[in-house]
């Protein structure tokens, strides 16, 4: 049995039957309504856990809200600038002069696909290999933002139920209202307290989750750029093509006020030489 099924629709239900047998009755209490919190929280991971397997859940979740809060740099020109060093490097001293250059990358992406080169592995097989790894990047932000995504469609649903569960409540009490009652006092603050639920699974869903997704998305997005302009410079070095010719390929994927900058600045070719004569 699929543990994260099992799992996601005891919460589901659970939050569900919890909201409706609490049901708050206190009038002083409108928005702390501690029983839809729990409906809609543990309600909406429920529903999306049920979606998923369990290790698709928990990986696009926790994955999700490191890409959402870490901050990541996304340097495409100076990733230009060292791919247009090292076909200039290669083209006068050979491609094995660049091993102690790659040893010395950050980028893990970046430091194998150059040394498939430095190998002498054939161009289809770097692409082949450089590639699959592009498409499982790809395939880990697409399940984690699709979570997300998940939680932003269930939590304004679980709002809904949370909403006629309260008045449902509010219906069957007015049966026991008596005669000295404010009825239309005690409608109101039950009508307030059952819009409350709505309320949290609207804000949910339309501050956090749907806008984590969206995030989640455009952070890949940028990755997977700085990804295809690696794998375009790592095969054009190992063709020997021309530094210059490489960066105006390179500089096309930058956006077009990026490459007017490039331009003024000289170029990644010239930062190259500023930096290998220093």
């Amino acid at each position: 049995m699929d543990l994260a099924t099992l799992i996601g629709l005891i919460l589901g239900f659970g939050a569900v039957f919890f909201a409706g047998a609490v049901g708050g009755t206190d009038p002083h209490i409108v928005f702390g309504r501690y029983e839809a919190i729990v409906l809609i929280v543990g309600g909406t991971f429920g529903a999306s856990m049920t979606g998923f397997p369990m290790r698709t859940f928990i990986r696009g979740f926790v994955g999700g809200l490191r890409t959402v809060f870490v901050e990541v740099d996304f340097h495409e020109r100076e990733i230009i600038t060292t791919l247009v060093t090292f076909a200039e490097k290669a083209r006068r001293e050979g491609l094995l002069a660049l091993e102690n250059e790659a040893a010395a990358l950050d980028d893990e992406f970046m430091r194998r696909g150059i040394q498939l080169v430095i190998d002498g592995r054939d161009t289809e097989i770097i692409r082949r290999v450089l590639e699959t790894e592009v498409s499982h990047v790809q395939e880990i932000g697409t399940k984690s933002e699709a979570v997300f995504t998940s939680l932003g469609g269930y939590s304004p649903t679980l709002g809904i139920i949370g909403t006629v569960l309260g008045l449902i409540g509010m219906l069957k009490g007015l049966s026991t209202m008596g005669a000295s009652t404010n009825v239309a006092g005690s409608i109101g603050v039950a009508t307030a307290q059952a819009f409350v639920a709505t309320f949290f699974g609207i804000m949910l869903a339309n501050l956090m989750w749907l806008p984590m997704a969206t995030k989640i998305k455009e952070r890949y997005g940028q990755l997977l750029l700085i990804r295809e302009i690696m794998i375009e410079g790592i095969l054009a070095i190992q063709a020997g093509d021309n530094p210059r010719l490489l960066e105006e390929k390179l500089v096309a994927f930058l956006d077009p006020k990026e490459r007017e900058s490039e331009i003024e600045e000289g170029g990644a070719v010239e930062a190259g030489y500023s930096a290998s004569s220093a």
